[in-house]
């Protein structure tokens, strides 16, 4: 007996919004977003609602469930640290000095609170993972470019970035909402003044990949 052929699902395009449905969907992204990096994942989505400015029946018409959500704010997030990424490296002459310029934006984002979205994430998800690789290629890159003209020390790697990178921009145990901005721009020079060439002291270990970051089974 002959095999059944199948036709493999087709993912069918998001239909394109009006301009004012656009405009409430990009409001309760941003509200949710500020309200991941204030209370964690565990939110009210009435609250989102609320801080957006639009009504429940609203928010629910473009994100059926607190995943969805979630997805689509760890999408925007990822989009907007990739586009500063590129954007840095396009508009600075300086391999270094764009290298900073992406650092010091890409803390604004807080993307240390917003890592345990992630979890709630599909890791197959494949417009995701397109955007996670665009941001990989584009930090490479910087990384790259700020080695090439010799202001970056030779011993660390992309995956030593995205560490101090989530680390200061992770809340502080039972501190609240507090605004780290006042701080964490002042210790993020420190670790880029720490990256500069000639390095200053030997770095214990081995330099951190991607690889070493990504989950393993």
């Amino acid at each position: 007996m002959n095999p059944v052929a199948t036709t493999p699902p087709v993912c069918k395009p998001e239909p394109r919004l009006r301009a004012d449905a656009l405009r409430n969907r990009e409001r309760i992204v941003a509200a949710a977003r500020e309200m991941f990096v204030e209370h964690g994942p565990d939110i009210s989505l009435d609250e989102v609602a609320r801080r957006a400015g639009v009504g429940n029946a609203t928010l629910y018409r473009h994100f059926t469930d607190r995943v969805e959500l979630v997805r689509r704010v760890t999408l925007y997030v990822t989009d907007r640290v990739a586009d500063e990424a590129a954007a840095s490296l396009a508009e600075e002459a300086d391999g270094f000095d764009a290298l900073s310029r992406f650092v010091h934006a890409a803390v604004a984002e807080r993307v240390g609170a917003l890592c345990p979205l992630l979890a709630g994430v599909a890791q197959e998800d494949g417009e995701l993972a397109a955007a996670r690789e665009r941001l990989e290629l584009a930090v490479e890159a910087l990384v790259k470019s700020a080695k090439s003209c010799g202001r970056l020390r030779a011993d660390v790697e992309i995956g030593d970035l995205m560490v101090v990178l989530t680390q200061l921009t992770r809340p502080l145990p039972s501190s609240g909402c507090l605004d780290f901005d006042s701080f964490v721009h002042r210790h993020l020079q420190l670790f880029l003044d720490g990256l500069r060439a000639p390095a200053r002291s030997r770095l214990p270990g081995s330099a951190a990949t991607l690889e070493d970051l990504r989950q393993r089974p």
